[in-house]
């Protein structure tokens, strides 16, 4: 009988399903594990052959522990609000809440097909009403907090989405024809700079890939400096910058403001106000890359004004300039172009002086940077002195006489969490009209939770830069409850980051109407122990996790400082055409298909066994094939191979009889480097080691049943269909899911012979399989009979011989 995998998985899954084998229990003696893969936004395209490669990986971890006797949380939801949604919406009229409905079900099925052992009862949505409750009730403890608050900020602004983009999302917009610009809104920040110290140091604490680290490291961009006051001539104003190099402020000629910085209108003289007003349209028209890395040449303008270097009394030019942003630092810098490219480009192009203040380089040829390894010159009481002597003498200078302080500074920005959309979370806010004239922002009470989305008419963007909820007037106008007045509710809406940024906890407690978590469930499952997903993640969907966790562990909610302690980025699986998986380039593997053909076993092991799972690796439709060949391999091991029979019959080789040592050394060494590699997440050579035992097996005339038994229980993480199929025609009742893992004997595992080098004069020229523990003397006596190592040391003198038991023997001659 042919390896029935089309009959076997779907009866295996409708047996988990209808059991809910996999369901998770409550009972927090037991040692609990908590596997979390970064639940994926539910597309219409559904799963391609990549998506299942973390979700395998977590789901081998997850089955695994529960056979090591862990209480195993292992679930998946939907990051299911987005822009996409909203797109097609725009398009089709179909309400985002529809679309997004029927591609959950998709990729439900899906996964579902490919045996995941998820909770099922646990599954959460980001759209739901009962989640949405909680997300708002978070922001609203960020509000109380003082984390949460309003400002005009510039924005990247997309006329034909109508919608605020966040950075990350701007080259893919940009990439599809739309136009994104910088304009100044009023827009929910959050105050992540707050935790910006914290996020930084407690990183030493994870277990994380050291090169994902360092991306939060550079995105937090902690550097230690000074702030500097620059007075503006002729007036009472001042200009602080932001410098980690103080001691260079003697080579600063000129400064530049971002367009957008708020002192620009002030300085700017009436004879240069045309040219900077012209200037700072043209800027705001560009978006941060093409004001920075895509700038190709730098452009600015003179606003007529200057300021006085406080180091030596010196006027220098205030110019306007977009390669200087307001995000960063203070929106101003001191130019220093001797000791800067982008400063030496700008006063090359503009025909501003360049002064030399360290010593090393040619700054009439370019900017000398190398400016930790020179000296001091032109710069008065320092001259001379190297950087760390110098940094301080000005710093303490700067203090003493009142013209700056030391600083540490962020390249961590505050997180603008508005969006001008439909399809996201509302705000929990009101803004409450007093007859005054002034206006109130105000929470929402928890019992008015959740704020749900109202029906529209229209998805289309407002016009007006507003989302479409602000065409609403029946659901924007409405009452304080607390003082009767009349109130506008807030219309914007959070960004897809907010449901994203606490799933994990909500997993916990998925169905607690009374709280977003309880206080002893997560106590006892978090944090999560390992986390898995793609590198698109590194930095943001992490960092906002972060920081709300702990802002949330500061106020008493959760127990640990972090929410994830181990984490893994899995690599991405390319086409057959060695490019990135997409519809564009006709190279998508739809899972559907591969387990039509071949069975969701199948898929699962061969996306294992393509490599390191942290690999980059291009899809192989052969590779699928062999795995399929080593599933019917491990059918025919235990089934008797006869197409005519309609139900499956044990081979005869398959007895009650006692294990042989070879066979008992075979498993046993199976049964430790399977164990093993599960644990390291090496699944490409645990596969290869179960390779190793069926080949081995099929030798034999005769296999013993608890040898075969065995081994099923060590398969059933990587093919979980066949192994129940297996296990139950073994006469088992019951599911293996929670049988114990199998127990290596050490005595089994440890070879009695070993590989012994034989080198002369430290030069490899044989190998010598002898008995472990072979005695150095008689290891010497076997090396001097070696044909070999004889035809090497004939007719020359032995100088010494240098003989390691179980490692080598060199012996050296002249």
């Amino acid at each position: 009988m042919r390896y029935p995998f089309n009959e076997i998985e779907p009866r295996w899954q409708k047996y988990w399903e209808e059991n809910k084998t996999f369901k998770t229990g409550e009972d927090f003696s037991m040692p609990k594990y908590y596997v979390l893969d970064m639940f994926p936004y539910p597309s219409g395209a559904g799963l391609h052959v990549g998506h299942p490669e973390g979700y395998t990986a977590t789901d081998i971890i997850a089955r695994y522990k529960r056979m090591r006797g862990f209480n195993v949380l292992h679930p998946m939801g939907w990051d299911a609000f987005g822009l996409p949604a909203e797109q097609y919406a725009v398009k089709t009229g179909v309400h985002p809440a529809i679309t997004t409905k029927q591609n959950v079900e998709t990729f439900r099925r899906q996964l579902k097909m490919i045996g995941f052992s998820y909770d099922w009862d646990r599954e959460v949505n980001t759209t739901d009403e009962k989640y949405m409750k909680w997300t708002q009730w978070i922001f609203s403890q960020l509000h109380k907090a003082g984390l949460a608050y309003m400002a005009e900020v510039p924005v990247n602004w997309c006329p034909e989405l109508g919608t605020v983009l966040a950075n990350e999302e701007v080259p893919e917009q940009i990439e599809k024809g739309f136009t994104v610009w910088r304009r100044p809104m009023r827009q929910w920040m959050l105050k992540i700079t707050a935790y910006a110290e914290r996020l930084l140091t407690d990183l030493d604490e994870l277990d994380w890939p050291e090169s994902l680290k360092e991306m939060q490291r550079n995105w937090i961009g902690r550097s230690e400096g000074a702030e500097v006051r620059f007075d503006i001539d002729a007036t009472d104003d001042s200009i602080t910058v932001f410098t980690t190099r103080p001691d260079t402020l003697w080579g600063a000629t000129y400064m530049v403001l971002a367009p957008e910085h708020p002192l620009v209108d002030k300085v700017t003289t009436d004879a240069q106000r045309k040219a900077v007003a012209a200037y700072i349209d043209a800027a705001s028209r560009k978006n941060d890359l093409e004001r920075t890395e895509l700038a190709k040449e730098k452009t600015g303008v003179f606003t007529g004004a200057y300021a006085v270097n406080p180091m030596n009394d010196e006027r220098i030019p205030i110019w306007i300039a977009d390669y200087v942003l307001m995000t960063y630092g203070t929106g101003a810098i001191m130019a220093v172009p001797g000791h800067d490219e982008r400063d030496w480009e700008f006063a090359r192009s503009f025909d501003l002086p360049i002064r030399e203040v360290i010593a090393g380089g040619n700054v009439d040829e370019a900017a000398y940077t190398d400016t930790e390894n020179g000296v001091a010159v032109n710069s008065d009481f320092i001259d001379g002195l190297g950087y760390t002597e110098a940094f301080e003498k000005v710093v303490v200078w700067l203090e003493e006489n009142g013209r700056g302080r030391r600083k540490v500074n962020y390249k961590l920005r505050d997180w603008l969490f508005s969006r001008q959309r439909y399809w996201g979370e509302p705000f929990p806010i009101i803004h409450v009209k007093h007859p005054d004239g002034h206006e109130e922002i105000k929470l929402l009470p928890e019992d008015a939770l959740p704020l749900t989305l109202p029906t529209v008419e229209s998805y289309k963007p407002s016009g007006t830069g507003e989302s479409p909820l602000a065409t609403i007037e029946s659901w924007v106008n409405t009452t304080d409850s607390e003082t009767g007045l009349p109130a506008m509710r807030e219309t914007n809406t959070m960004p897809q980051w907010a449901g994203s940024c606490w799933y994990y906890l909500r997993f916990m407690d998925a169905h607690n109407d009374e709280m977003f978590c309880d206080k002893e469930k997560e106590a006892y499952w978090g944090p999560v122990d390992l986390y898995v997903g793609g590198t698109e993640h590194a930095v943001l969907h992490l960092l906002y996790a972060r920081f709300w966790h702990k802002v949330l562990y500061d106020l008493g909610h959760v127990s640990s400082k972090e929410p994830f302690l181990r984490l893994v980025n899995q690599g991405m699986i390319l086409g057959e055409d060695g490019r990135k998986m997409s519809k564009s380039f006709g190279n998508v593997i739809n899972p559907d298909d591969v387990i039509r053909d071949y069975g969701a076993d199948t898929l699962r092991l061969f996306e294992m066994f393509m490599g390191p799972l942290e690999q980059v690796k291009p899809w192989n439709t052969k590779g699928v094939e062999g795995v399929h060949r080593f599933l019917n391999r491990v059918w025919r091991l235990f089934i008797k191979e006869d197409p005519e029979a309609a139900t499956a019959e044990f081979d005869a080789s398959i007895q009650d009889v006692e294990a042989d040592t070879e066979s008992l050394r075979l498993l046993h060494k199976t049964i430790k480097k399977v164990g093993e590699d599960i644990e390291a997440l090496r699944f490409n050579t645990a596969i290869s080691q179960m390779m190793i035992f069926v080949n081995e097996m099929n030798k034999k005339d005769v296999r013993p049943r608890a040898v075969m038994e065995t081994f099923v229980l060590l398969l059933a993480p990587f093919a979980p269909h066949l192994a129940e199929e297996l296990w139950r025609l073994m006469g088992h009742e019951a599911t293996l899911a929670r049988e114990p893992w199998p127990a290596f004997d050490p005595v089994y595992t440890v070879d009695d012979e070993v590989e012994v080098i034989l080198q002369v004069n430290g030069k490899l020229r044989d190998k010598l399989l002898v008995a472990k523990g072979t005695a150095a003397a008689d290891l010497e006596a076997a090396a001097k009979e070696n044909e070999k190592v004889l035809a090497h040391i004939e007719g020359k003198t032995v100088v010494k011989v240098i003989a390691v038991p179980d490692k080598l023997v060199n012996i050296v001659v002249r």
